[in-house]
């Protein structure tokens, strides 16, 4: 990371006051950068927003992504000169629940930010954060590359691939790259990044997540499917290649647009279950296997990720292998239940990922 570029620089990250948002927020305050923030207010107090007190060092402004008015006047108000595209429905299983907020968040919330960027003139470089779970996934035994076939059997999946979409058709009709330093000087990429892990996550619905809330009540947490393999990362693995991604379209411009994959090594693809029993050296746990795991909504088997343009192109390489991605993640969790001060432990894993 390349502090002296981030330096001043003013920054807009909307879906600020989230788990990977507020990774980003904080790593960017420690390069020096002037953060604003576009979100929903974030109700967990014991979430990594509020353990480490963001909202005093973050100028927030709190509303629903697809309010164009109240953003727009945002966006003029702090003339971003990137803007990290985090805001979304990002639960899969929720999706099922409430598909047409799902649709309204991810794929309007895409396009009324994308339109308000088109008036703003300080805008040079927007990476817009989506999924691996965008691809038409058939559950076979592959590595999805960029140029493979986008779905999504999900209503949040879709969804996903949908704001890939809406993202390419505003690259074409108003950011188009034969027009870039003429009629516009706006560069953008989307990043699919997969399953992360990391302190301060507390959303429904996720593997540590429950693992920790069943922890504190001395309960077992009830695995759906233990043996589905994920590309488990640290947060801060695709958080570096989003900045990395951001000062590449800033200075060299839409020579990288496009989109790109971020996943670990194949050999970091675990199952659920070994993932908890790696997470149990540092945490003692107790789960069981839901009888029920049949009658659950659809969730794709497998999920891995070609990462080969990003190595190619960005030069990005894994920094952690999973036994530290699992090492730091229960790290954090282990201080916070500790009382510890929350904000240099943050800043400690930050520094020893970037250092």
């Amino acid at each position: 990371m390349n502090k002296a570029f981030w330096k001043n620089k003013k920054v807009l990250i909307t879906g600020n006051t989230g788990f990977k948002g507020s990774w980003l927020s904080r790593i960017l305050l420690n390069a020096c950068a002037d953060v604003y923030g576009y979100a929903l207010p974030n109700e967990c107090q014991k979430s990594i927003f509020n353990a480490i007190d963001l909202e005093k060092e973050v100028k927030c402004c709190y509303g629903d992504i697809c309010d164009e008015e109240k953003l727009g006047n945002f966006i003029a108000e702090c003339k971003p000169d990137v803007v990290f595209h985090l805001a979304a429905q990002p639960i899969v299983r929720l999706s099922y629940e409430i598909p047409v907020e799902t649709y309204k968040t991810n794929v309007l919330g895409t396009a009324v930010l994308l339109n308000s960027l088109r008036k703003s003139q300080s805008v040079k470089a927007i990476v817009n954060v989506t999924t691996d779970k965008v691809y038409e996934n058939n559950d076979k035994n592959s590595f999805f590359s960029e140029r493979d076939r986008l779905g999504g059997y999900d209503p949040y999946s879709n969804s996903k691939a949908c704001s890939e979409l809406v993202t390419s058709s505003f690259v074409s009709s108003f950011f188009n790259p034969e027009e870039y330093g003429k009629t516009h000087s706006t560069a953008i990429a989307t990043a699919r990044a997969g399953n992360v892990i990391g302190g301060g996550d507390f959303a429904p619905d996720r593997l540590v997540p429950d693992l920790i809330r069943a922890y504190e009540k001395g309960e077992a947490v009830v695995l759906r499917n233990p043996n589905s393999v994920r590309p488990w990362q640290n947060v801060l693995e695709p958080l570096s290649l989003y900045i990395e991604l951001a000062q590449r379209l800033y200075e060299k411009g839409t020579q990288y647009n496009g989109a790109y994959n971020i996943g670990p090594r194949k050999e970091d693809c675990l199952s659920v279950i070994e993932v908890i029993k790696k997470f149990s050296s540092y945490i003692p746990l107790k789960f069981e296997i839901s009888s029920n795991a049949v009658k659950a909504p659809h969730e794709a088997k497998l999920l891995t990720l070609n990462s080969q343009k990003a190595y190619d192109m960005l030069g990005f390489k894994d920094k952690w292998d999973i036994d530290s991605n699992i090492e730091y993640t229960a790290l954090w969790y282990k201080k916070q239940i500790e009382n510890e001060n929350m904000k240099q432990v943050t800043d400690d894993i930050i520094s020893t990922y970037f250092g």
